[in-house]
Order: structure tokens, then sequence, then C-alpha cells
């Protein structure tokens, strides 16, 4: 049986928090949230922004189609939560399509852990690789498939885990549950073929006294060894 734990924080990092609020204040997760059973807290990185658009994505280096998350306001963001909870241990993911497989083991772990959950949610073409590295967070993707936002993800993260506190839902009904038994075993991957790593201005990013390059390739204009370069570093 799951052990008790402490009441758990879901801090979603997202340019649409309306979307995820919305969706967590109903049905159980609502009134699991009402009983005081886990808390979510939403982060929007316009916050962090000094411009007067607020952005918070750019062109890719490189090139190709689409924008890309910048590193600086979700980096910043992320900061303002340790600064407020300096107290509290987190487990930080990012939501994206090249991430590994999210299942019900994953799900267990974190239910099951001391730490709060700092998600962030991608959206366009994907974050600044540079926000993994600089927090050394884990990338995990709930299908083989790609989204039009990493926002329904965090849906998904949360209500994978959330059910599994203590109190949620009984403990009969989540044991007659499919993929129960993958707590048991181990399971079997899921397929891959996802895309390569994406940077973003600035050029140089730094955070806490190191300094995070974009791979020079990208800066190069060579296409062809641009190309090269993406199916080598695609998973």
């Amino acid at each position: 049986m799951l052990k008790h734990q402490p009441k758990k924080t879901f801090h979603i990092i997202t340019a649409f928090p309306k979307l995820i609020e919305h969706y967590a204040e109903t049905s159980v997760l609502g009134k699991a949230r009402e009983r005081g059973i886990f808390t979510l807290k939403m982060h929007n990185p316009r916050e962090a922004t000094t411009d007067a658009r607020r952005t918070v994505d750019d062109r890719p280096y490189g090139g190709g189609a689409g924008m890309v998350l910048m590193a600086e306001p979700i980096l910043k963001t992320v900061d303002s939560i340790f600064k407020k909870y300096p107290q509290k241990k987190y487990s930080i993911v990012i939501l994206s399509a090249k991430g590994k497989p999210f299942n019900q083991k994953v799900a267990s772990a974190w239910a099951t852990s001391q730490n709060d959950i700092i998600c962030i949610a991608g959206r366009y073409e994907g974050i600044d690789e540079r926000v993994k590295s600089a927090l050394k967070a884990k990338e995990y993707a709930i299908g083989p498939y790609v989204l039009t936002d990493g926002d329904v993800a965090a849906m998904v993260i949360i209500s994978a885990v959330a059910r599994l506190l203590p109190g949620v839902i009984r403990w009969e009904s989540l044991a007659e549950e499919s993929h129960w038994n993958l707590l048991k075993r181990k399971e079997e991957s899921l397929g891959r073929g996802v895309e390569y790593p994406h940077y973003t201005r600035p050029e140089v990013l730094e955070y806490c006294g190191k300094r995070y390059r974009v791979p020079k390739i990208l800066l190069s204009g060579n296409h062809k060894k641009i190309a090269d370069w993406r199916k080598k570093h695609a998973k």
C-alpha cells in the first residue's frame, strides 16, 4: 500500500495557466484539492520577462519552422519557486515529446516521494535545451506522439499522480485497475523516434555562475552539417 505522505504541491510552469486550473477544479481532483490532499500552484513565465510584449519564445538557432521557448523566463520562474519555498525538495520535470515514457511506475514513485513536483509545459517547437541542463531536469513524454502543447501533458501528470495520493481514491479501486501490475514488473519500453534538442536566444546563457552555450554547429549556417547534427542527437 502507498505510504502516507504529507500534502503534495504541483508547480506548473505554463504560459496558459487557466487551461490547467479549470481542469483541476473538477471531479475527483477538485474534491481532493478542497480537502487539502494536494495543492496546485500555477506560474506564468511571462511574469519573469521585462520587455513590453512579455516575450517567452524566439526563433531556433540553426533555422527551422516554429518558435522555441526561451530558457531565461523559465529559469527565473523556477528560481522564484525555490526562493518562495526554500524548505521544500523538488522533482523537476520537462514535458516533451522527446522525453522518457511516463508510466504507472513513474506516477507511483512521484506519489510516494517526499518531493513536490515542478512541471514545465512545452509549447511550439519545444524548450531551449539548456533549461534541462541547468536544472538537471528529467524529461518525460506521455506517449509516442506530438501534442499542440505541454499543458495537456501536465494535466495527465497531475491526474496520474494525484489519484495515487492517500485519500483521493479507495485503495480497493486502485488495486483492481489496469497498469497496476506494472508496479510489480519491468515495463516494456515504448517506441521512440523523437526530436533533437532545440536552442534559441541568447547564444550564451548564464545561470548560477555557469555559462551554457548554443552548440557552434547551429550557428554555422551550414545546413548539411546542422541536419547531420540533428540526426545524430535525435533520441
